[in-house]
């Protein structure tokens, strides 16, 4: 079978070879980086109660860096949201119980979300000092935990089978740290694709889990300033307009 691409970006290619999947980065892509996905991924996928697409192997070709993981037969849940509008009540319900099973597990070994988002902040030169230091402030004020966290869920990263049995892919951002911040990440990615299906989310969140909606709006701020180091324009506007720790108080 020749190789199916199935996305591509600058840095990385990913293709389908039969029944594995192959994720063939660019020849200058950091090598660290390649062994730092394939860390989290193998530390997630034997944990007791979730599906992660197990890896098989790493290699080199034509000097290009390949992980090879499992392929999984299903469409992504984001399919299944264009393909059947009507049902989107019912997907985000099944999208935020999956989240709320992995914020019931621990990586112990993983990054701590806190020290990430930390550096991030840090490391944004468009803002000022004055605004870095509120968030700064923020976040260390926030409760700590150390929930597993995928840092990057969105209804793409989920691959529905036939059977209804749901795989989270796309691990490389995971770390342990406050459940309410992923939440308030899931919260933008879905805001800047359909803001009707962000509220909705939002609203099951906090009824599911007796949230309110304050405390993950809280989130907002820390977590939007770690986004625009991202450097995508098309997100800058909205972004910045959640940075004024103030007005989301």
């Amino acid at each position: 079978m020749a190789r199916e691409l199935l996305s591509q970006k600058a840095t990385q290619s990913v293709y389908r070879d039969g029944d594995k999947i192959l994720k063939i980065f660019a020849k200058d892509f950091d090598k660290s980086e390649v062994f730092h996905e394939a860390f989290i991924n193998t530390r997630v996928e034997n944990i007791d109660g979730i599906n992660v697409p197990k890896i098989i192997g790493i290699r080199v070709e034509d000097g290009q860096w390949i992980i090879e993981k499992e392929y999984i037969e299903g469409k992504t849940l984001q399919q299944l949201m264009d393909e059947n509008p009507d049902k989107l009540d019912e997907y985000i319900g099944k999208m935020v119980d999956l989240q709320l099973l992995i914020f019931t597990k621990k990586a112990p070994l993983l990054q701590k979300l806190r020290d990430k988002l930390t550096y991030q902040i840090n490391g944004l030169n468009t803002i000022d000092s004055s605004t870095r230091y509120e968030l700064l402030t923020r976040l260390e004020s926030m409760p700590k935990h150390f929930k597993l966290v995928h840092g990057d869920f969105r209804p793409s990263n989920i691959i529905v089978k036939d059977d209804g049995s749901m795989y989270l892919i796309d691990w490389v951002h995971a770390s342990q740290g406050n459940a309410s911040a992923d939440v308030a990440r899931t919260y933008i990615i879905l805001y800047l694709k359909n803001k009707d299906a962000a509220e909705k989310y939002y609203a099951d969140f906090c009824a599911k889990t007796n949230t309110d909606k304050s405390y993950v709006h809280k989130w907002l701020p820390i977590v939007a300033a770690a986004n625009l180091t991202k450097n995508r324009p098309e997100e800058k506007e909205i972004l910045e307009s959640w940075l004024n720790v103030a007005d989301l108080m």
